[in-house]
């Protein structure tokens, strides 16, 4: 039963993610126009917008904090942090909006509530629980550090002059003397009160005369109307278990009486899962990484490697020369890899576009430049009218709306079609993590790729630098030879050191013989068939 509980929780939370993230993909369509939205004049109607705007972030604020709160799983509750932690900041934006357009920090919503009916209590904001849950061991150490700065302090001045009220000996009895008659008479009127009740009663019985009715079949029928009442109860209760067993049931009505008996423990026990599941997580952080680093590390920088040497001989036959191997600041060979945005490469072309406007000015006379200039700005005074903006309010631009949109790509790109059947437990995804951390071990791989590349590409550039300075040497020596009649041969280039000036041949031979690099070979007849052949010929001999 703990179990169904539990996965009934998982999936509500889940439930409750799903349905917040449907209304931010409903607001970022409408605070994030593919067009600019022209300024509103009207007061009324920017204010119903803002307030439209506070109710559903309100709502959406509350779902999360309650998912995040519940869920264990580590890799959710880092995307929801991020998503509720924009929503809040977005939040407090839009009140502050409603702020600055009412000068009033008291707004009602009555309307609007009953056009979304809505209660009062739907946009109450709860204080976070992970202010204090998250922050426990920080608080915990503060109040230690404050009780001993306090006991170190002793009693401050103002407790030591505080003197206590004095009282005369006649004020303290009139005191006591007035709380006791109060006392007293509390207890006679609830005496008199149970006399008067207990009279009413005699009068009714003797009314009534002496019961009819026989004791033991009076507490049958009692009995037998508890038990039914008990039995439906039970009955009732039992069939609502098995419909929400089974999926067909009031999730609802499953939490408010099955539930009731265990209040806030499934909370507390999720709170504990979640730092179980935390501690497995971090865990796996270290182990998944080294393992990437240890099996696809070698084939990783081998693939680097063989690219960046491919950009090497393809910029040496483009250019004739070696090129320069961007810094470690600029990102490294990463730049030479980097897929470029379309706002990249716009920018590139119209940097392309402007060098050759340069080229094609310089021939131009300054007569025409300076024709150029007054239409330049002609151009610009025409164009200052439509440039103008047009009086009205407009909503400032958010600092949050850009991680609630990330965290929201996220989860509809990520987890909202993942497929966690198997995943009773809400422990961490490794499939994840190693995306994740794939991308870590080929940026620290690529950096020790780089050191190396950089040593290879400047002993390659030293040794095309050296080639071509022996050629321009011949070159030379040889018209020098063409001119003279008579000239002597160049000097010849320094031979190799010999490495067996040394040795003698036979010490040289028997060396190669113990090494086995000499084995002596079994002789052959020059003329003598092959073995097969000679006893072909044996057998064909003895059957003539």
């Amino acid at each position: 039963k703990n179990q169904n509980i539990l996965l009934l929780s998982y999936s509500t939370y889940n439930q409750f993610w799903k349905e917040a993230n449907s209304t931010i993909n409903d607001l970022l369509v409408q605070e994030i126009p593919a067009e600019p939205l022209k300024p509103e004049k009207d007061r009324l109607t920017v204010f119903q917008k803002l307030a439209t705007l506070y109710i559903k972030y309100v709502q959406i604020f509350r779902k999360l904090e309650s998912s995040y709160d519940q869920v264990v799983h580590p890799q959710k509750r880092r995307i929801l942090r991020q998503v509720l932690d924009g929503t809040m900041g977005r939040l407090l934006e839009v009140k502050d909006e409603m702020v600055n357009l009412e000068f009033s920090e008291f707004h009602y919503f009555d309307d609007i509530l009953s056009d979304l009916k809505l209660t009062p209590n739907d946009i109450e904001i709860p204080i976070p629980k992970y202010f204090l849950h998250e922050r426990k061991k920080v608080l915990q150490e503060r109040e230690q550090v404050l009780g001993k700065i306090l006991a170190k302090m002793g009693p401050t001045v103002k407790d030591s002059d505080r003197e206590a009220k004095k009282m005369s000996l006649e004020e303290a009895i009139r005191l006591v003397q007035i709380h006791e008659r109060a006392r007293q008479g509390r207890l006679r009127a609830k005496f008199m009160r149970e006399i008067r009740l207990e009279e009413e009663r005699e009068k009714l019985a003797a009314q009534r005369g002496a019961p009819t009715l026989d004791p033991d079949v009076a507490a049958t029928r009692i009995q037998k109307i508890w038990k039914g009442f008990i039995q439906r109860k039970v009955t009732r209760r039992e069939r609502e278990e098995e419909m929400v067993f089974i999926g067909m049931g009031n999730f609802q009505y499953f939490f408010t009486y099955v539930g009731r008996g265990v209040q806030g423990q499934p909370q507390v026990d999720r709170r504990i899962t979640q730092e179980e599941n935390e501690v497995e997580y971090q865990q796996a952080l270290v182990t998944i990484k080294e393992k990437i680093r240890q099996v696809e590390g070698p084939d990783i920088k081998e693939t680097m490697q063989d690219q960046i040497r491919q950009w090497f001989i393809e910029c040496r036959d483009a250019t004739g020369k070696f090129p320069d191997y961007p810094d470690e600041e600029d990102g490294g060979s990463s730049l030479l890899f980097k897929e470029k945005t379309p706002e990249e490469a716009t920018e590139l072309k119209e940097k392309e576009e402007e060098k050759g406007k340069k080229k094609g000015k310089k021939g131009k006379k300054s007569g025409k430049k300076s024709g150029k200039k007054k239409k330049g700005k002609n151009s610009k005074l025409i164009s200052s009218p439509s440039q103008e903006e047009e009086p009205g309010w407009k909503m400032q631009e958010s600092k949050f709306l850009p991680a609630v949109s990330e965290a929201h790509n996220n989860y509809e790109s990520v987890w909202r079609n993942r497929d966690e059947a198997a995943n009773f437990q809400q422990k961490h995804d490794g499939v994840l993590i190693k995306e994740d951390k794939r991308v870590e071990v080929e940026s620290e791989i690529r950096i020790q790729v780089d050191e190396l590349m950089r040593e290879e590409l400047n002993n390659l550039k030293m040794a095309l630098d050296r080639d071509k300075g022996k050629k321009g040497k011949k070159g030379k020596k040889s018209g020098k030879k063409k001119g003279k009649k008579s000239g002597k041969k160049g000097k010849k280039g320094k031979k190799d050191k010999d490495l067996t000036a040394d040795r003698t041949i036979e010490s040289l031979y028997e060396e190669m013989v113990q090494q086995g690099v000499l084995v002596k070979c079994p002789q052959v007849s020059k003329y003598a068939p092959p073995t097969h052949a000679r006893a072909h010929r044996h057998t064909q001999t003895d059957t003539d």
